[in-house]
């Protein structure tokens, strides 16, 4: 049993900064994510709806703008919340680029990164080849000692090293990853590696051993709706369950 197993509510989430809203595929609006956000108590919430170059519910570039123009006009109304405007950028390119322009990520507040289905990318026969390849070992349980696994380890890794990645989204969803270097990654690139209640990811017995690492950890709700902001419990019992020391998640702290 972990030393650190222990009541979950003897802990609070400070902030949250991965949620999504109508701008991709949420289900409520910025200012339904803040209210939510209020009553749970958060000092920070952070919008992240998907990345651009999703083809089905990317956020359109058109409406970044458009997103930041709300927060501005929200923030008065809600002054004992910070809101910040981020997006959850596709890693897929073997550039190491995401999805997001230079200027849009410096408009940004912070960027989110992870691995997800439905971008072509760069390269879309190859992107195509590693989509079908993720989604059969994610289906099968295949893929562990794959050529894969070294492609989707390399896309991750080159991304972290060529982009300011706030945190790397649900690390080992949806295909083969090898999480050990790309925590050595995330450790020389100051990027956080999310512990998602949304995907489930990373697993409680991968958690075990990032435990053995010095990365540090963020827990993220990634709620497609208002009634998930601010949601962290599973997480925490799960990284509880795993050894991982609450003092190295950044957005939890004793009550």
């Amino acid at each position: 049993m972990s030393k650190y197993d222990g009541d979950v509510k003897k802990y609070r989430m400070v902030y949250d900064i991965h949620t999504h809203t109508t701008f991709s595929h949420g289900k409520g609006s910025i200012e339904d994510n803040v209210k939510a956000a209020l009553e749970r108590g958060l000092s920070i919430i952070g919008i992240a709806d998907h990345g651009p170059g999703h083809l089905t519910y990317g956020v359109k570039r058109k409406d970044l703008p458009v997103m930041r123009e709300e927060i501005r006009r929200l923030q008065p109304l809600y002054p004992k919340i910070q809101i910040l405007l981020g997006v959850e950028a596709n890693i897929i390119n073997p550039s190491g680029k995401l999805d997001i322009t230079e200027k849009e990520a410096n408009d940004l507040d912070y960027i989110l990164a992870g691995y997800h289905y439905g971008v072509l990318g760069e390269r879309p026969l190859a992107t195509i080849k590693t989509h079908l390849c993720n989604l059969a070992a994610a289906r099968f349980g295949t893929g562990e000692n794959s050529s894969q696994k070294r492609i989707n380890t390399e896309l991750v890794i080159k991304a972290l090293h060529e982009n300011r990645i706030k945190a790397l989204t649900h690390p080992g969803d949806k295909g083969p990853f090898d999480l050990m270097p790309i925590a050595k990654a995330c450790e020389e690139t100051g990027t956080l590696m999310e512990i998602n209640i949304w995907h489930n990811a990373p697993s409680a017995e991968e958690l075990k051993k990032l435990a053995a690492t010095g990365v540090r950890f963020i827990i993220g709700s990634d709620a497609h709706s208002p009634r998930n902001v601010g949601k962290y419990e599973p997480a925490l019992k799960r990284a509880f369950e795993a050894g991982v020391d609450p003092a190295r998640i950044v957005n939890v702290e004793e009550v």
